[in-house]
């Protein structure tokens, strides 16, 4: 600020010169404008060329657009030259090259059968412009007119959806009914298609991170008692294209659906997103057993995790609460322990839970009676923390599963590891007994063995002495006096038994692994050729091999290499197991009372594995989960079938639904209005606003009253 007369006299007058300047340069325009007579074309051209000049001729417009290089190409190079790029850069591209936007809807059959197709020369070799799987390529499709079926399919998959629809996919539809009204709507799609056949994600987190190529949970999870399904999602900017929301459904009582309240869920019910804005969720799994509780896990394409559900035994990662107490959790809520770690894979067991980084590093929490967690003991660890033994820690893990009480993982060089309880055979390799077992053991299913298993061997006897010292230390809150009576009693939680720290399965040596799945107690892994292995229990026929003998090692399942069938996806559940191979058919076997594998309700069990008919003959699955009385299928239309279900409400477990058909009980049932890529408006949370009530005097009368009584009180 100016402190002289002088200075602030010139500055006074500068202002002053400025205006001057403003007025004379409109009057200017003013005296223009109408010499032109209020031309708007060459207005419009006027405005054109400043702000070409501006902006030094950028190609901004169409013109300009015309004369790139991408453009000018014919439309098969053109399509030859964006089969290449994902499905992000494809939106990318078509949002900003204006003139691409509606050439690039030609080109959507090429892409998407790039993605479908295995292409083979005349001598019988793989082409590099076909599929990418591990497995050797899919063949979801065989030409490109089928390619344009699936497409079409894609849009109506699940019924009515009341998806999202853009203005000009609106006016597109009304100038041409038969053209590609719905090229926007193209890169979510092919997004879902990239992370269902070639496992492509590419995470926020960091250029170099990608989501696992075979992972449980991509699209949907399963527990005992509940379901997880990746969804649309909202239609703002908060959610991306491909499945970014989440819907839950099943029994509530533990908070494991994420809604706020204890209380059941009989169809698909999306989350509202609280999770923050433009967070997606890539991965979801649901954890939970046969002896009532349950828990669930989120996987956000930035890395981060949520958690919600049953807090016992510290399975949500987030410690005690301000009370000192393990408090569950109603909603999902981000583990903040893990907020400086990027994750790319999570699992969900019965009692604990896991999630491998970026770095390729393990971190487990919850119950660890059973050496589940990897930690060299039996404890349990209410916060994450990484698992080093065995060798873990030198070796990069990119994927994991989680069963009742034991935990399998995937290397990049196709070593497996196993950990935890060992019965049943579910590691896949032999093992140490622990110190002593008292009541060490797993919920079984209803059947001969009914009970919980126990083993015979059991601690010493407690004398009553040491109880009293136990309990005296106890009382005085004497942690460390606590830990030494329990020494002196041989009552420790540490154990030298391998079950407690991760091995590799020597049996499986030679052949590079990509995928495990962790049932309740039998195991399944993937070889690199679409080979499946299983192990551990055979009850209700779960292993495939045509008995019900369990095995302590991996065993091929020779009815697929009968059938020349290659394994795409599989998930073993509860005594059963489902499987996708690389054509998109469903094969299921193991326990199939009440209709939870598909098969109908007159079979009980099945020792091989059957084809899965969902009543649509140009259906194909991309992915399965299994869980105990039900089951579910993802469609590579976005739709989802479900087998069997979960009592709610105090009902039975099976199928409620009274209205189906004698003929088609137990057979997998669409649920309708459901399709996990399609984009679909956010639901907003009610909030039911409390009337002002009046209470006393004061607030009945009103100020004016209250003061005319005053005033006649005093006179």
């Amino acid at each position: 600020m100016a402190k002289t007369k002088e200075e602030r006299e010139h500055r006074r007058l500068e202002a002053k010169a400025r205006a001057e300047k403003r007025k004379a340069a409109k009057d200017a325009a003013k005296q223009q404008k109408e010499l032109h007579g209020d031309n708007d074309a060459a207005t419009a051209a006027d405005a054109k060329m400043n702000i070409n000049d501006l902006r030094k001729n950028l190609p901004i417009s169409k013109e300009h657009n015309s004369s790139l290089a991408m453009v000018t190409l014919p439309i098969d190079a053109l399509s030859r030259v964006m089969r290449y790029l994902p499905a992000r850069e494809w939106g990318a591209v078509s949002l900003t090259c204006t003139g691409l936007n509606l050439t690039l809807g030609g080109c959507r059959v090429s892409h998407i059968s790039s993605r479908l197709m295995r292409r083979e020369d005349e001598e019988g070799k793989q082409s590099t412009c076909g599929s990418m799987c591990l497995v050797g390529g899919l063949q979801l499709c065989v030409d490109r007119k089928e390619a344009q079926e699936i497409l079409d399919r894609s849009f109506v998959g699940g019924g009515e959806t009341n998806r999202l629809v853009s203005k000009k996919m609106k006016l597109s539809r009304k100038k041409n009914p038969n053209g590609d009204a719905d090229a926007d709507e193209y890169p979510a799609y092919a997004r879902f298609v990239e992370e269902a056949t070639l496992g492509y994600s590419a995470m926020q987190c960091s250029r170099d991170a990608l989501f696992p190529t075979y992972v449980q949970g991509r699209f949907a999870s399963c527990s005992p008692e509940h379901s997880l399904l990746r969804i649309g999602g909202g239609g703002n900017t908060a959610s991306g294209p491909g499945g970014s929301g989440v819907a839950s459904w099943g029994v509530g009582m533990r908070g494991q659906l994420g809604f706020g309240k204890r209380e059941d869920e009989p169809e698909p019910r999306l989350l509202l997103s609280k999770i923050g804005w433009g967070v997606r969720i890539v991965q979801v799994a649901a954890g939970g057993g046969l002896v009532r509780v349950a828990h669930s896990l989120l996987l956000t394409s930035t890395g981060r995790v949520l958690s919600f559900g049953t807090a016992q035994y510290g399975a949500l990662g987030h410690g005690y609460d301000a009370g000192k107490q393990l408090s569950d959790c109603l909603r999902p809520r981000y583990i903040d322990a893990l907020k400086n770690e990027k994750c790319i894979c999570v699992a969900a067991g019965e009692l604990h839970s896991g999630v491998v980084t970026m770095d390729g590093d393990v971190y487990t929490f919850g119950e660890g009676f059973c050496g589940q967690l990897g930690l060299g003991d039996r404890r349990p660890q209410l916060l994450p923390k990484q698992v080093t033994l065995g060798g873990l820690e030198d070796e990069c893990v990119n994927n994991m599963s989680m069963g009742c009480r034991h935990t399998l993982v995937t290397t990049d060089d196709g070593d497996v590891y196993s950990w935890g309880l060992g019965r049943f055979g579910v590691l896949g390799r032999s093992y140490t007994d622990f110190t002593y077992n008292n009541d060490v053991g797993m919920a079984v299913p209803e059947g001969e063995e009914g009970h919980v298993a126990g083993v015979a061997a059991r601690p010493p006897p407690m004398q009553a002495a040491a109880m009293d010292n136990i309990i005296n230390a106890a009382n005085d809150d004497g942690t460390n006096d606590i830990m030494a009576a329990l020494d002196a009693l041989n009552l420790t939680l540490d154990d030298p038994s391998d079950q407690c720290y991760p091995k590799v399965i020597d049996s499986l040596q030679g052949v590079r692994c990509v995928g495990v799945s962790a049932g309740h107690r039998h195991s399944m892994v993937l070889d690199e050729f679409g080979g499946l292995y299983t192990f551990g229990s055979g009850a209700s026929g779960a292993l495939g091999h045509g008995d019900l003998q369990g095995q302590e090692y991996p065993i091929k399942v020779q009815e697929f290499d009968n059938m020349r069938v290659r394994i795409h996806q599989f998930s073993a559940g509860v005594d059963m197991s489902l499987a996708v191979d690389t054509q998109g058919t469903v094969y299921a076997w193991g326990k199939a009372s009440e209709g939870r594998l598909g098969l109908g309700m007159g079979r009980l069990q099945t020792a091989l594995p059957r084809e899965v008919d969902v009543g649509d003959a140009k259906f194909k699955a991309v992915d399965v989960e299994c869980g105990y009385v039900h089951s579910l299928i993802v469609g590579l239309d976005g739709s989802v079938y479900q087998c069997g279900g979960v009592g709610v409400d105090g009902k039975d477990d099976g199928q409620q639904d009274l209205d189906i058909e004698e003929n088609q009980r137990g057979l997998p049932r669409l649920l309708s209005g459901f399709n996990i890529w399609h984009r679909i408006a956010e639901p907003k949370e009610k909030v039911v606003k409390e009337q002002w009530k009046k209470y006393g005097k004061y607030e009945l009368k009103g100020r004016s009253k209250m003061l005319q009584e005053g005033v006649r009180s005093i006179g």
